[in-house]
């Protein structure tokens, strides 16, 4: 009990005041700014190449344009906190490190590991369910088809439900070599932009990151990049509302364990779990990336659901404890900004 009646209006005002800052009370719009256009210039002008061949994605070094591309934002971050919007700990305030290290969040490595592939074969599920992806759940038909295995006249090949096994083994083994770049883009989104946006709240900072997340991705969408089969601007809003979607899990990660680690492993894995759409999807039909997966509109379904079920848990928003100073220093207090 506080004897102090003003210690007990500090204490009761801690706990009310939810929409507070943890850090600031308002955008640093001059760094945020910045970090837009570093983000963006550097990365359309990596695109250039593209255009300029006539050849599009289909370019032979169009892969590596795309992974330099990943890096982008990480750099972008990096210039804001360290010249631009100094921090006095600029690794930290990206969440490149984290006060308690690894120990703080190796328990989110489990959800960020195998998390996006089975995400991804809900997805596929619900597709399935919805009569939208024609699948081979067993048969991996259409992965046959794919890379032209099975069985040819008389020479015995890799069998279907092997291929089907290196697979999946690839999406949960060699998946850990796509942090790396995910890392790169996770830095910049997540570890610099979500943090600086928190003043708007935490739906507000998922918001307008994922709405620039999505258009950061414009001049390969308009290469066909994703989503090929839409009109441009139909791809551009399919881009923008699965970053949102995703990028409000991916935020959740990077704020509830402190650190951008357990947001680029997801990450990765999202990228390392796109092939099972050619996996399980059964031969003849084409998957298209607009309905089916987690980038089509039915894997959104699966994508909400997952944040509906982090609300009712209590997990979403992410509570901060604060240690306050003056007459409420000591006191915890939980933001959910």
């Amino acid at each position: 009990m506080f004897a102090d009646p003003d210690a007990q209006l500090a204490l009761r005002m801690c706990w009310q005041n939810a929409s507070v800052s943890t850090e600031q009370d308002r955008v640093d719009v001059r760094g945020v700014v910045s970090f837009v256009v570093i983000a963006y210039l550097p990365t359309w002008l990596l695109t250039l190449p593209l255009w300029l061949t006539g050849e599009g994605l289909s370019w032979t070094w169009a892969p590596v344009v795309l992974l330099v591309m990943m890096f982008m934002p990480a750099v972008a971050a990096l210039v804001v906190s360290k010249w631009i919007s100094p921090s006095a700990k600029p690794l930290r305030s990206i969440g490149l490190t984290n006060p308690g290290g690894i120990k703080k969040w190796w328990p989110h490595i489990l959800v960020a590991w195998l998390g996006p592939p089975l995400a991804m074969v809900l997805a596929l599920l619900v597709g399935y369910l919805l009569g939208i992806y024609k699948a081979d759940w067993t048969g991996f038909s259409g992965l046959t088809e794919q890379f032209g295995t099975g069985v040819i006249g008389a020479e015995p090949q890799t069998s279907p439900g092997m291929l089907a096994l290196i697979q999946i083994a690839q999406v949960f083994g060699l998946g850990w070599l796509q942090v790396i770049p995910a890392l790169g883009e996770e830095l910049g989104w997540r570890g610099y932009l979500v943090q600086a946006l928190l003043p708007l709240g935490q739906p507000g900072a998922f918001l307008t990151t994922g709405v620039l997340w999505g258009l950061w991705h414009g001049p390969v969408l308009i290469l066909g990049f994703n989503y090929p089969t839409v009109p441009i601007v139909v791809a551009f809003m399919m881009m923008m509302c699965f970053c949102i979607l995703v990028g409000t899990l991916l935020g959740w990660l990077r704020l509830a364990t402190g650190s951008v680690w357990p947001a680029a492993i997801a990450h990765g894995f999202l990228n390392a779990a796109a092939g099972l759409t050619i996996v399980f999807s059964q031969a003849g039909y084409a998957v298209d990336n607009a309905s089916v997966g987690l980038l089509g509109w039915t894997g959104w379904i699966v994508l909400a659901l997952l944040i509906l079920v982090l609300m009712l848990l209590g997990k979403l928003p992410v509570r901060f404890h604060v240690e306050q100073s003056g007459i409420a220093r000591g006191v915890n207090r939980r933001s959910r900004r």
